[in-house]
């Protein structure tokens, strides 16, 4: 057998390049950020090579670093997956999958009950996290994630590049609307704001919908209604509590449904799209690789 190089070092470089922070490495290995960096240092010294440029607290993979990693996150995830099937007795009984909290109840369910439609007998585990996870440590099948960056080494499949534009109740617009369609004379009471959070800077926000149709204004999310989740916009639009800037694919079963109507043919796309990632050694499994052919084909069309 040709010489391996050591797996120890080999799994804190997998954390650390993925983690980006020895001492988030550290935390999840269960050690201490000095070991973690005592094993980075035994790596670099086998393979004669620097790995990560180290300014202050911060680490990024040097040229040869973001060289090796995606074949070592591969290997590692093979290596669990063995472990996996070994202590299952080779039988696997459950998909498991992973997703933001806006999209597991009004994008995914819906389409978890079409896959269990084709797959009555299957088990499914739906877990609402943020990123980044392990899907290696916690047993993830399949993670969808916002944005292509957070895994390279994992096998990927771009779901939908999702738009949002203003809904909001029919009987809402009934007794607010005043025919101003292109919403300029709206109180900024009636404008509901999604707060995407400290790790997003992408997300459209009403100014910009506004310059997409040509106008200036800018409500003031003080004056108006905000909430932390893009699920929530949607589902506080369908109560009346006022307009959203709402995601097409959240929307979609209102829309169809009439429980909300478009405003606008205008939108707005955001700035990622929404990604499916797998380990490599699970990603032709059966059952994953028909969740992502569903999610797929069933991903609705968008306008930007």
């Amino acid at each position: 057998m040709e010489k391996l190089p050591p797996l120890n070092a080999i799994k804190a470089f997998e954390v650390a390049a993925r983690a980006g922070s020895f001492t988030l490495a550290a935390s999840e290995l269960g050690v201490s950020s000095a070991a973690v960096s005592q094993q980075i240092r035994n790596l670099e010294t086998w393979f004669g090579k620097q790995l990560f440029v180290r300014t202050g607290n911060r680490i990024t993979l040097t040229d040869a670093g973001h060289a090796i990693y995606p074949q070592t996150a591969r290997a590692l995830g093979d290596i669990a997956a063995i472990g996996q099937r070994m202590l299952e007795g080779g039988l696997r009984t459950r998909l498991v999958v992973s997703v933001p909290f806006s999209l597991a109840e009004l994008w995914l369910a819906p389409r978890l009950a079409e896959l269990l439609d084709a797959y009555p007998q299957m088990a499914i585990d739906v877990r609402a996290e943020d990123d980044p996870i392990d899907l290696m440590r916690q047993n993830v099948d399949l993670r969808i994630s916002y944005g292509d960056y957070h895994y390279p080494g994992l096998r990927m499949v771009r779901l939908v590049h999702d738009d949002v534009l203003p809904v909001c109740a029919p009987e809402f617009w009934q007794r607010h609307g005043n025919g101003d369609p292109g919403l300029t004379e709206l109180h900024e009471s009636l404008f509901i704001h999604t707060n995407w959070g400290p790790n997003y800077a992408s997300h459209p926000s009403w100014a910009d919908w506004f310059a997409a149709c040509g106008a200036s204004r800018s409500p003031d999310p003080s004056h108006g209604r905000r909430v932390g989740l893009s699920s929530l916009a949607i589902a506080s639009a369908r109560l009346g509590l006022g307009i959203a800037l709402g995601q097409r694919v959240m929307a979609q079963a209102d829309l169809e449904a009439g429980r909300l109507i478009a405003l606008s043919s205008v939108s707005v796309r955001l700035g990622h799209p929404y990604c499916a990632f797998m380990p490599p050694a699970k990603a032709d499994r059966a059952d994953v690789a028909a969740l992502v052919g569903l999610l797929v084909n069933t991903a609705p069309s968008t306008r930007g």
